[in-house]
Parts: C-alpha cells; structure tokens; sequence
C-alpha cells in the first residue's frame, strides 16, 4: 500500500509537470499565432490599400480621353482648313493650338478644378 500511494505521488509529481510543460508550450503555440494572425492581418491590409480605388482608373481614363480628344480634334479641323482653304500648314498650326487649350480647358472642368477658388483662411 505505501509503495501504491509513493508510485501515485510519483505520477502526480510528473503529471503536474507534464501539464506545466504542454501549458508552456500550448501558450508559446497561441504567441506565436497571434503574431502570425497579427502579420496576416497587416499584410491583408497593405494589399488592399495598394490596389487602390478601381473609380480611379476610370476618372484617369476620362480625363486623358478628355484631353486627347481636344488635341485631336483641334488636328482635324486645321487639316481640313488647310486642305480646302489651301493654308498650309497655318491652319494645321493655329488649330492644334486650339486644340490644346480646348483640352486643358475639358481637363479642367472635368476635374473640376475649374471656377473653384481656394478658401480663405482667417
């Protein structure tokens, strides 16, 4: 009987500290998650923000087309001057200057930066 109650305090004694050591490493496992968890949940973010705003394209692209559109079509219309007025390369010139400034005038207002002006400040 005493040998069964020395052999139960002996299974007790390891018992106890098995559980110590898996607690120990258990907590060292939920660590090390947690910072893995935590790196995840980072890196998910700066994906996110460097894929940007998908409208952006779309406002990027307006506004090129915008300007493009302006110098293209100011192109045009001096070719045609020139070619039935016989002003070469006059009104190709003057027109694609128009052009220009009719394009920056579309990427302006359609930035709408046009007619804004900057607030006061007191």
């Amino acid at each position: 009987m005493a040998s069964d109650e020395a052999d139960q305090a002996g299974k007790s004694g390891k018992d106890e500290s098995r559980d110590r050591e898996l607690n120990e490493r258990l907590r060292r496992l939920d660590e090390r998650l947690g910072s893995i968890k935590s790196g995840e949940a980072a890196e998910a973010a700066k994906a996110r923000k460097q894929e940007g705003d998908p409208s952006a394209i779309g406002k990027a692209m307006r506004l090129s087309s915008e300007f493009v559109g302006g110098i293209v079509a100011g192109g045009l219309l001096g070719w045609v001057v020139d070619r039935f007025a016989g002003t070469s390369p006059w009104g190709l010139i003057i027109f694609l200057m128009l052009g220009f400034a009719a394009g920056v005038r579309n990427l302006l207002r359609a930035s709408n930066m046009l007619g804004k002006t900057p607030d006061k400040q007191e």
